[in-house]
């Protein structure tokens, strides 16, 4: 099953960093949040993408064409025909195909003009700016028992705030650090589509999250994936600093 991710976007929540390069090739810890979330997939077997791109996407596939020099020791000979020579090098079974799909494409545009990358078949699809230790394994199987045309992972955000414990006589019992927001579930992305879901896609104006989301819905094709477990975009640069600390702390929550 191919994974579909959506990078195209602007990112002008966390224009600091997006005004030099697109968000999901933002770092967190020594490598593009866009290369944490193919690692989620890729730790259950799903090697496969089809990647979306828009806003300096150009970046992204100089990235990808360069990958094998990452992290790797080089020789570089020139007297020898330039030969290169990589020392320990490691690379991810990784396929990825990266789609031009223009600047100004609204998010349902961006999947209908990798149709022909996916095919006929079933297909995941995530944003590229968010992390979580969800399951992917269970997910496709949820997906594949209820036998819908849609599942979208449902998520709980993390409280902005930490929390006061107020007793009934306003006596302050404790704190609680960042408590789930409040109890209402929200789109996490992680979805997983029928090839169908492309006819509910009208052309490149499209949000996938407004007009194919809601037909879906109405028509009893979409289901809920309940996560409970971490989940966390990068928004802002708050939410990178939230993240950077996480990985540099060693608490990698969403890596195995």
């Amino acid at each position: 099953m191919k994974v579909v991710i959506l990078a195209g976007g602007y990112g002008t929540r966390i224009s600091e960093e997006t005004h030099l390069k697109p968000k999901p090739m933002i770092e967190v810890g020594d490598k593009p949040i866009l290369c944490h979330i193919m690692n989620i997939f890729s730790s259950h077997g799903f090697h496969e993408f089809v990647i979306c791109l828009g806003y300096k996407g150009q970046m992204i596939k100089e990235y990808f064409a360069q990958y094998h020099l990452h992290g790797t020791d080089v020789t570089f000979n020139f007297g020898n025909n330039n030969e290169t020579i990589l020392h320990h090098s490691h690379r991810p079974p990784w396929k990825v195909t990266l789609v031009e799909t223009g600047l100004d494409t609204m998010t349902g545009g961006r999947i209908k003009k990798i149709q022909n990358y996916v095919g006929q078949e079933p297909f995941m699809l995530t944003y590229g700016d968010g992390l979580s230790d969800i399951d992917i394994s269970s997910l496709v199987a949820f997906h594949t028992m209820h036998g819908k045309q849609a599942t979208v992972t449902a998520v709980q955000p993390m409280g902005r705030f930490g929390a006061l414990q107020i007793s009934e006589n306003e006596e302050i019992k404790g704190f609680e650090e960042k408590p789930v927001g409040d109890g209402g579930w929200v789109n996490g992305g992680f979805f997983v589509l029928q090839p169908e879901v492309f006819d509910l896609i009208a052309g490149n104006d499209t949000v996938w999250e407004q007009e194919p989301l809601e037909q879906l819905a109405a028509q009893g094709e979409l289901m809920a994936y309940k996560h409970t477990g971490f989940w966390h975009p990068m928004d802002t640069v708050r939410d990178k600093n939230y993240l950077e600390q996480l990985w540099n702390s060693g608490q990698i929550k969403w890596q195995k």
